[in-house]
């Protein structure tokens, strides 16, 4: 008896072994296959924190666009841009990192998603954030890989023209609005911006088809002005509600990344330039109400106080001027986007309401006046960012109505007031900036080089992509900062 049992008891403990030998090909870790919508979801993560981020080795704008000056270590502030590879960084960021992950997203909803309509509107959904994202590198770099970036097939993929590029770029963006069906489902809470809301989404791909038509408005006006008209016709953003907003937790790891760079990580050095705050604050007295929200007074004198962009040498203390956000960068301090659950804004209505402005300007057929959406724009920045509407007085002071604001063309009163309109958005105003010419940067003391138009490319692509990167060289004019791109043609 007690033999059968030392058997039995060895055939059970072979067969648990045979059971757990299977479980051991399985790493828990690296799983085989990823549903689409975690895809998803970590792209879209990737994509706004790449757009949002202040690291000094990724989005370096708001220093560039001198809202922002570091008090001590000048790199950035002075267009040293190979210091710390942010052209690594960013192409990085949206190749390996936002668009692998979206495309990825792709190919697994063909396998999750069994409802025809429900994969016709997620896949849609995911291609527009792809457009979006090549948005920024086409406008960042000039000619990139395009047609050959995401096969896996191809390590080495040749670059696109820029111009091309958009023109594909705009295609593709009609077809996902196309394809977009409010009547079928969609990926739901997976989709941190719109919840999965397709009529949502069909309205972000028209504004940011505005947006599109806005950016090439000097280099090929006869499309800009059909895109333009055919968004607008189609429906764009009437209000803040609209806004594309990517909502932050207050906890680590999924945190506003202006939290993370500046106050988990105790970072003190970047300042608001005098000139910035000048803008918000003209002779100390006349105040614009978002500069609360934007900026902390200095600790100390408690006043709100610029340093001269690019005069820190490390001799500059960061407590004798205004930090970004609340006082002191207290964490949570409310209202502050240094709050760790900030939102971050991909799109919004405020610079839909300048395109538009700007569009009318141009003579585009988009309704309104100049006038009219110029003041709506600034309206809507302000009610975004204090929770109320601008007073009367506020808009009729001299330095931001209309008629008397800062500027001798339309478009250079319009660039005026968007440059205060996107702060925290600094690449989108180095855009705006690069396009209308307004306003006018002096250059940092002691500059690495003219004011960057473009990024050079990555010195990895330099290395390891060398004919293709030779050749993108040439056909741009020259890998340098100030080879002006396809859509800056003044």
């Amino acid at each position: 008896m007690k033999k059968r049992i030392l058997i039995f008891a060895s055939l059970l403990t072979l067969a648990a072994c045979k059971k757990d030998l299977t479980s051991l090909n399985v790493d828990p870790k690296n799983p085989s296959s990823v549903p689409s919508y975690s895809l998803f979801t970590e792209a879209e993560r990737l994509l706004t924190n790449t757009v949002t981020s202040p690291s000094v080795n990724l989005n370096i704008f708001r220093l560039i666009e001198q809202q922002w000056t570091e008090t001590q270590y000048l790199n950035e502030t002075q267009y040293q841009i190979s210091y710390r590879k942010q052209p690594d960084g960013i192409w990085t960021a949206f190749y390996t990192n936002t668009l692998q992950n979206f495309e990825k997203s792709k190919q697994a909803m063909k396998v999750d998603v069994k409802d025809a309509g429900t994969l016709k509107n997620e896949t849609a959904i995911a291609d527009i954030l792809q457009v979006y994202s090549y948005y920024y590198l086409v406008t960042t770099f000039g000619n990139i890989p395009y047609t050959q970036a995401l096969d896996i097939t191809k390590p080495f993929p040749k670059y696109d023209d820029a111009k091309t590029v958009y023109s594909a770029l705009l295609t593709r963006l009609d077809a996902d609005i196309a394809a977009l069906d409010p009547g079928a489902g969609s990926i739901g809470g997976a989709d941190i911006i719109y919840g999965g809301d397709v009529t949502k989404w069909k309205l972000f791909a028209n504004t940011f088809k505005l947006k599109m038509g806005i950016t090439i408005a000097d280099s090929d006006p006869a499309t800009a002005k059909t895109t333009v008209e055919a968004a607008v016709a189609a429906g764009v953003f009437k209000s803040n509600d609209d806004n594309a907003s990517f909502q932050y937790v207050a906890s680590p790891p999924n945190t506003n990344p202006i939290w993370v760079n500046l106050v988990q990580s105790g970072r003190h050095d970047f300042v608001g330039t005098s000139q910035f705050i000048d803008l918000l604050n003209p002779n100390k007295a006349t105040q614009d109400p978002r500069l609360p929200y934007f900026f902390a007074k200095s600790a100390s004198n408690s006043i709100y106080e610029g340093a001269d962009n690019g005069t820190g040498d490390g001799s500059l203390a960061f407590s004798d001027y205004s930090l970004p956000g609340g006082p002191l960068l207290t964490p949570n301090a409310t209202g502050t986007l240094t709050n760790p659950d900030f939102p971050a804004l991909l799109l919004d209505y405020s610079e839909t309401e300048f395109n538009l402005a700007e569009a009318v300007a141009r003579g585009f057929a988009v309704g309104g006046t100049v006038e009219s959406h110029y003041v709506a724009a600034i309206s809507a920045s302000v009610s975004y960012w204090t929770g109320a509407n601008p007073t009367p007085a506020y808009l009729a002071q001299a330095n931001v109505a209309y008629a008397t604001a800062p500027g001798t063309t339309p478009l250079e009163k319009i660039a005026g007031q968007e440059y205060i309109a996107l702060y925290n958005r600094g690449w989108d105003a180095w855009i705006v900036n690069r396009k209308l010419d307004y306003p006018k940067l002096v250059p940092p003391p002691n500059a690495f080089s003219d004011f960057p138009v473009r990024f050079t490319y990555p010195i990895s692509e330099q290395n390891i992509n060398k004919p293709n990167y030779d050749a993108a060289s040439s056909a741009i004019g020259g890998d340098l900062v100030t080879t002006k791109l396809f859509f800056d043609i003044h």
